[in-house]
């Protein structure tokens, strides 16, 4: 991974989004001093992206250490923000077997695996890791001898780490593919036009409410119209998935397209359940980092292990 800024795969997503940055930030400054529009809210969302797209483009070109501490870190800023909205960060010795698992995930990337010499993550270990997560957490009110509420918050606990902790840090994972740059690149791109082509859609087209009580602004004409755009990018960005066939590229457009809308729509679950807009203030026009990144929770897992069946990495 080291190799990025060599690599064309690499050079293209970088001049790409910056070109894309450059062209937002030019269209802003003329609304607002040519046209005088009040388009506070769009600068405050693009000064995000001005923060999120070279962290992640930084962490690229450093390397696959980076990479694993960004996406952990992540996963620990997501774990806080469920455990606020949720009130399972009042239960501290709950909340630090979560927590626990999470870097118990990020340190098993690091770990040769003992069943191939040689590769670098342990796998076997990663996949089988929930269930001593969970026996970690369903031992915390046994040592502490309490019953009353325990139920709750060892159910949040598990929901916590296997979302956000578990399937999220697939990406980390994911570092170890063959063509883990290009991957990598290619899902978080396809990601967040997925969620751009969907709110795009339903405002331009939109009438059918998709699922009115979890995400009322969200139609079926947005949900479709994102899943056309996500089916068709895997052709337009081939050079991005080095070996895929037909049938490759037609499971990544159904994963991204399908699997980037549950993940959204699962937070939304959670935030219309306890009562709160966004699951945080992280980054100012974005809302939290989980708000961020639930579009990856599903993706993640789902592209990791097709790849790795058709790959065996």
């Amino acid at each position: 991974m080291t190799e990025a800024l060599h690599d064309p795969v690499f050079l293209f997503y970088l001049k790409a989004v910056g070109g894309v940055l450059l062209v937002a930030g030019a269209i802003l400054a003329t609304l607002t001093y040519a046209f005088h529009k009040d388009v506070r809210s769009i600068w405050k969302t693009y000064r995000g992206w001005l923060v999120m797209a070279p962290l992640f483009l930084g962490c690229m070109a450093l390397g696959r250490p980076a990479l694993v501490v960004l996406f952990t870190l992540l996963s620990i800023v997501g774990l806080k923000e469920f455990s606020r909205a949720t009130g399972l960060y009042r239960d501290w010795p709950m909340t630090g077997a979560a927590y626990a698992g999470v870097l118990a995930v990020a340190v098993l990337c690091f770990v040769p695996d003992p069943r191939k010499p040689g590769v670098i993550g342990w796998y076997g270990l990663f996949i089988v890791l929930p269930v001593f997560v969970v026996a970690l957490i369903l031992l915390v009110p046994i040592v502490r001898n309490r019953v009353k509420g325990q139920l709750q918050t060892m159910s949040l606990a598990i929901i916590g780490f296997i979302y956000i902790g578990w399937m999220f840090n697939h990406l980390s994972f994911l570092t170890t593919a063959r063509n883990a740059t290009s991957y990598l690149l290619y899902l978080v791109f396809a990601v967040e036009l997925n969620d751009v082509a969907a709110f795009t859609c339903g405002k331009l087209f939109g009438r059918h409410p998709f699922r009115d009580v979890i995400s009322p602004k969200k139609t079926w004409e947005g949900a479709l119209g994102a899943l056309a755009i996500s089916m068709a990018l895997p052709w337009l960005l081939r050079f991005s998935l080095p070996g895929f066939g037909t049938r490759e590229l037609l499971l990544t457009g159904l994963i991204v397209g399908v699997g980037g809308q549950l993940g959204d729509l699962s937070i939304s679950v959670i935030k219309r359940d306890v009562g709160i807009k966004d699951m945080g203030a992280t980054i100012p026009g974005h809302g939290g980092i989980l708000d961020r990144i639930d579009s990856l929770i599903y993706v993640a897992p789902l592209f990791f292990h097709m790849v790795r069946f058709f790959e065996g990495f």
